[in-house]
């Protein structure tokens, strides 16, 4: 099912927001101040039907750790088994059902996946400019807008991030692209700073597994 709450943002003619001034300092304390943290997400991609309601395409579904600077494992648990694992010097891109891991280096950790927006070695603010949308519900929406005078945030591939927060912490996430695709991201069980064995953060690849290294 598609979380009610994320769906906010593609529905956007609903005029009943109340505005919650403090949500852009809740997002950028988190940010800074979140050293860590654990939680389950679902990820799903959507499109918007000719009748203007959405209708999912694909669903995945995990968990996640984070620990700054620039350390993170998004592990997909269903339909399918892949991981992604950064140790704040690159990201390791492990596919099961492929064998292969593909190795990135971390500049180019921030567009490879919607955790590195919240979880990144940098804070928030530094890559977006961020600005109230309303509440729906029990959330709090925000919007980011890559900074077009900051380095490196060209290269991230979403033209409009939404964020929804409450109590404090990120519990959705909306991400589109210039050409129409959506993804929403609902997090749940959030744990922050939270002690993280460094050990979590190495990917060792399977027996056989093939290797690829992107410069």
């Amino acid at each position: 099912m598609i979380c009610r709450w994320a769906i906010f943002l593609l529905l956007m003619g609903n005029n009943t927001f109340v505005f919650a001034s403090d949500a852009v300092e809740q997002l950028k304390i988190f940010s800074k101040s979140a050293k860590s943290s654990s939680g389950d997400f679902v990820q799903q991609q959507v499109t918007i039907n000719s009748d203007g309601k959405p209708r999912v395409l694909k669903e995945l579904s995990g968990h996640f750790l984070f620990s700054r600077p620039g350390k993170f494992v998004w592990e997909v648990e269903k339909p399918y088994q892949q991981k992604m694992v950064a140790d704040g010097k690159q990201l390791a891109m492990w596919d099961k059902d492929l064998n292969q891991v593909t190795y990135r280096p971390a500049t180019q950790v921030l567009a490879a996946t919607p955790a590195a927006i919240l979880f990144g070695d940098t804070a928030v603010d530094v890559y977006f400019d961020i600005t109230l949308v309303g509440q729906k519900g029990e959330l709090t929406w925000l919007e980011l807008t890559p900074k077009v005078n900051k380095s490196g945030a060209t290269d991230i591939p979403y033209s409009k991030i939404g964020i929804g927060m409450m109590d404090n912490l990120p519990q959705a996430m909306e991400l589109r692209d210039n050409f129409g695709n959506v993804v929403l991201l609902t997090l749940s069980h959030l744990k922050t700073n939270i002690a993280i064995s460094s050990s979590e953060f190495i990917f060792k690849p399977p027996p056989g597994t093939d290797i690829v290294k992107l410069p």
